[in-house]
């Protein structure tokens, strides 16, 4: 089939795109990341080489962009956005994915497989869950054949969560947990989330999917099985969340980045981030940061750096 990935050169997307091109597909991307001497050299590095042709989203011009689709079978959406920021923010990624959906019809593509966020809801007052619940219910309307997975934390080598959780515990002597410690996750490994993404497609029905790995912590288990996974002993100690958060947000200002924002927070506390389903993923996340241990946490993953220098590599 001729596939359409969103940002197969970022994290998700090009692990999808490389089973994609594993199993024969013919695969393009759309990318917010600027074009330079044609539709082949994003700025981004390009790690499939003339295999993957990048042209940019054009949300701005809806008939650009579904002509870049047409003659596409299928959509594998990821675009979105962590949280609001003067360069982004939740509403906008809403209109832009809406924009992405009618786009997808009117070229004639055939069925959408979109990321969405486990306990999405429209009326909750946290944007990231309630704008995910309105693309879910946009694009069931849509009249187009669909599967949305609903990924929990996802974690790999490009991954920000666990690898700064290690960043801090390697340079850090105490870890503070936001408030009480029972709120849980499920992280699920990238790949197996990709390799869920392309089992999507060969569905014959619409289906929603709860993305969720092998293993499931309460915060406080998780950062604990990061240093003891690393072999540090380091105090891991419940804070009031609002002094968490005022630590976090200093610390954020020292390194240029977002760390946390108060909505995260609560959709931790919230247990926005488990779901009572079987886990689809297979690699269990101990597994993995047992065979990553030497390299986990060594740098420090910037996720505004990620969005503005589009240059830099995941």
């Amino acid at each position: 089939m001729k596939i359409a990935v969103t940002g197969a050169f970022g994290y998700s997307g090009k692990y999808i795109a490389k089973r994609l091109l594993a199993d024969g597909h013919e695969v393009f991307t759309l990318t917010n990341s600027p074009l330079r001497r044609g539709p082949l050299s994003p700025n981004r590095e390009n790690p499939f080489g003339d295999a993957v042709r990048a042209v940019p989203f054009h949300f701005d011009q809806p008939e650009r962009l579904a002509e870049s689709l047409r003659g596409v079978d299928a959509l594998i959406n990821t675009y979105w956005v962590r949280f609001d920021h003067k360069f982004f923010n939740h509403r906008e990624a809403v209109e832009n994915t809406l924009v992405l959906f009618r786009a997808a019809k009117e070229a004639g593509v055939k069925r959408i497989v979109h990321t969405s966020i486990t306990n999405p809801d429209i009326h909750s007052p946290l944007p990231y869950f309630s704008g995910k619940a309105e693309l879910e219910e946009a694009l069931r309307n849509l009249g187009i054949s669909y599967a949305i997975l609903r990924p929990t934390v996802l974690f790999g080598e490009e991954d920000v969560l666990i690898n700064n959780i290690a960043w801090a515990l390697r340079r850090l002597p105490i870890i503070g947990l936001f408030g009480r410690v029972d709120y849980r996750l499920q992280p699920i490994f990238v790949d197996d989330f990709a390799a869920l993404a392309v089992k999507a497609l060969a569905e014959p029905n619409d289906v929603i999917w709860n993305a969720i790995g092998p293993e499931t912590f309460t915060y406080r288990e998780l950062i604990e099985a990061v240093r003891d996974c690393l072999g540090l002993r380091r105090l891991v100690v419940p804070m009031p969340p609002q002094f968490a958060y005022l630590a976090m947000q200093t610390l954020g200002t020292f390194l240029g980045d977002v760390i946390i924002t108060r909505e995260e927070i609560r959709g931790l506390m919230e247990n926005c981030l488990c779901v009572d389903t079987p886990p689809l993923g297979q690699t269990k996340l101990t597994d993995w940061m047992q065979a990553h241990r030497d390299t986990l946490g060594k740098h420090y993953a910037n996720e505004i750096a990620r969005r503005v220098d589009r240059k830099r590599k995941y």
